[in-house]
């Protein structure tokens, strides 16, 4: 499993969704998650970052949400093209 040794430092004064969303859409900008490829699972992203799922499942909904992924039932979360 690809986990980033460079874990981020999250800002616990500001929401944690937000800071993990926004590093989430950088990934994508930045080429780490390229179109087409699956993004982490909640689990994994929660596990990366130190948050409880929930928060984790905030912060994929808003890059959900903003367009940059889309949900395929039993297969994952995956960049979509732009």
């Amino acid at each position: 499993m690809d986990t980033h040794a460079c874990r981020m430092e999250l800002d616990r004064t500001r929401p944690l969704w937000r800071q993990i969303a926004a590093e989430i859409i950088r990934r994508i900008e930045d080429g780490t998650y390229p179109p087409g490829s699956r993004v982490p699972s909640t689990l994994e992203i929660a596990e990366e970052f130190g948050v409880v799922n929930a928060t984790a499942a905030k912060a994929m909904r808003h890059v959900r949400e903003e367009g940059w992924t889309r949900g395929e039932v039993g297969l994952g979360t995956f960049v979509v093209e732009r």
